[in-house]
C-alpha cells in the first residue's frame, strides 16, 4: 500500500512540474497526492440548504455581502480555500453564482462555460474540488433561455451551423435537445422546447457524474457527496433545484 500511495505521489509530481514548470509544481503536489482525499467540515445537506438560504435572500432583496466581500475575509482565504459547493453553471453575464446565492469570497468553487457543460478540463476541475478540497455538493444550474442551448436546438431544427469553435462548443448539447424534442408535447413553441432542453441538459449532466465518474462514485456512495440539478430564471431570479 505505500507503494501504490508513493507511485501517485511520483505520477501527480512527475505531471504538475512538466505542465506547470517548476513554480507550480511546489505548491501544487502536496494537494494531489494525499493518499486519502479531504474531508468535508459540512454535510451535503448543510452545504444544499447554505445555497437555498442564499437563493432566498436574493429574492428578497435583503442581500448584504460586505464582510464577507471585505479585505478581511480576502487575507482570510489566501493562503487556502475550502469552498462548500461546486456550481457547474453557464458563462452568461446575467447568471453570477455568488451574487444569485448570496455568498462571498472562497465560499463557492465555480465551472462555468457556455451551456454548462462538462468536458475533459471541467471535469478535472470538479473532481480537484471533491478529492483534494473536500466539496460536499455539485450543483449543474442551467438557466432559462440559454443561448448555447438555443444554438443547439438551431442544429436540430433548422441544421444551423456556427463558425469557429463554436459548433464543437454545443455538440455535447445536442443529445439533451433531441431527448427533450422526442418527449415533449411542445414542439411547435420554441420557448417551451427550449426550456425542456435546458433542463434536460442539465439532468443528462448530473446522471453521467452520478454514475461513470469513478472519482465521484465513493463519496455518493457513503453519503459526503450530493450532486443536484438547478435552474435559474432570469425573469424573477429564482433557482429550482432538481433533488431526484
Amino acid at each position: 500500500m505505500r507503494n501504490s500511495g508513493l507511485s501517485r505521489r511520483v505520477f501527480f509530481r512527475s505531471a504538475c512540474a512538466g505542465a506547470l514548470g517548476v513554480a507550480g509544481s511546489t505548491m501544487l503536489p502536496q494537494a494531489f497526492a494525499a493518499d486519502e482525499p479531504k474531508k468535508a467540515t459540512i454535510t451535503p445537506d448543510e452545504a444544499l440548504s447554505r445555497l437555498k438560504q442564499g437563493n432566498q435572500t436574493f429574492l428578497e432583496n435583503k442581500q448584504s455581502l460586505p464582510a464577507a466581500m471585505g479585505s478581511e475575509r480576502r487575507l482570510e482565504i489566501a493562503r487556502s480555500q475550502s469552498p462548500f459547493a461546486v456550481l457547474v453553471s453557464c458563462s452568461d453575464s446575467r447568471v453570477p453564482p455568488e451574487l444569485l446565492f448570496g455568498r462571498g469570497l472562497g465560499e463557492l468553487f465555480i465551472v462555468r462555460n457556455a451551456g454548462n457543460t462538462v468536458d475533459t478540463v471541467a471535469l478535472g476541475s470538479i473532481e480537484y474540488a471533491v478529492y483534494a478540497l473536500g466539496v460536499p455538493l455539485i450543483v449543474v444550474l442551467g438557466h432559462e433561455r440559454c443561448g448555447a442551448v438555443d444554438a443547439a436546438l438551431a442544429v436540430v431544427e433548422k441544421n444551423a451551423s456556427y463558425p469557429g469553435s463554436l459548433n464543437q462548443m454545443i455538440e455535447p448539447i445536442i443529445p439533451a435537445v433531441l431527448k427533450a424534442k422526442a418527449a415533449c408535447n411542445c414542439a411547435a413553441n420554441h420557448d417551451e422546447l427550449l426550456d425542456a432542453s435546458v433542463r434536460e441538459n442539465v439532468q443528462r449532466i448530473v446522471g453521467r457524474l452520478k454514475t461513470s465518474e469513478p472519482v465521484l462514485l465513493n463519496p455518493l456512495r457513503e453519503g459526503k457527496l450530493k450532486i443536484v440539478g438547478a435552474r435559474y430564471d432570469l425573469d424573477d431570479g429564482r433557482v429550482e433545484f432538481f433533488e431526484s
